[in-house]
């Protein structure tokens, strides 16, 4: 399975970006960086710099049929930039398009709040994007994690990185689903 993970050139939430990373990797997955702009993006722990990572793929050479699935991670300021970014909105938004899983935790169901893709959708995220999910159409819940289906791909979100061994078993689920080739976005 060939998992894309979006990110802004700087912003992202380190852990939820690695430990999603290597979960996809114990899994026999491959991941795959795509970033708005080539080179390295700058992870954060919260707000101080950590480490820099090797983007794969810019996103606007970069198509939804190349991925099996989508994984957002946060960070305050990485969705604020990518739902400034035409190319990365419309990535996003084409794997539900698709029918294909999209996982996102903690500030980065704001990209999908951008790409028009919450409507009638149960999702969990950071409390402070309550409104945004709401205003946009979508139900927030405080949950750990929340896988669902009710609509063209399946959709699972996490609030912070204390959820992130909740948010890799049920991702992990699911694109394994996927790979088998079972119904995507079916309810269960």
């Amino acid at each position: 399975m060939k998992v894309a993970f979006l990110v802004a050139p700087e912003g992202t939430e380190q852990v939820e970006l690695t430990d999603p990373w290597q979960a996809v990797r114990d899994a026999g997955g491959t991941p795959r960086l795509v970033s708005t702009k080539p080179g390295r993006v700058q992870a954060f722990h919260h707000l101080d710099k950590a480490d820099t990572f090797e983007v794969d793929q810019v996103v606007k050479d970069a198509t939804v049929d190349e991925y099996d699935a989508l994984v957002l991670p946060g960070g305050v300021a990485n969705p604020d930039f990518l739902r400034l970014d035409t190319a990365a909105v419309a990535f996003a938004k084409g794997f539900f398009d698709a029918g294909k899983p999209v996982a996102a935790i903690c500030h980065a169901p704001w990209t999908l709040v951008e790409a028009d893709v919450v409507r009638g959708r149960t999702l969990t995220s950071w409390p402070s994007l309550r409104t945004d999910i709401t205003n946009a159409g979508g139900t927030w819940v405080d949950e750990q994690v929340k896988v669902c289906t009710g609509g063209p791909n399946t959709l699972i979100t996490s609030r912070k990185p204390d959820d992130l061994k909740a948010f890799h078993e049920a991702f992990l689920e699911e694109f394994a689903k996927t790979a088998k080739g079972s119904t995507k976005g079916s309810a269960r």
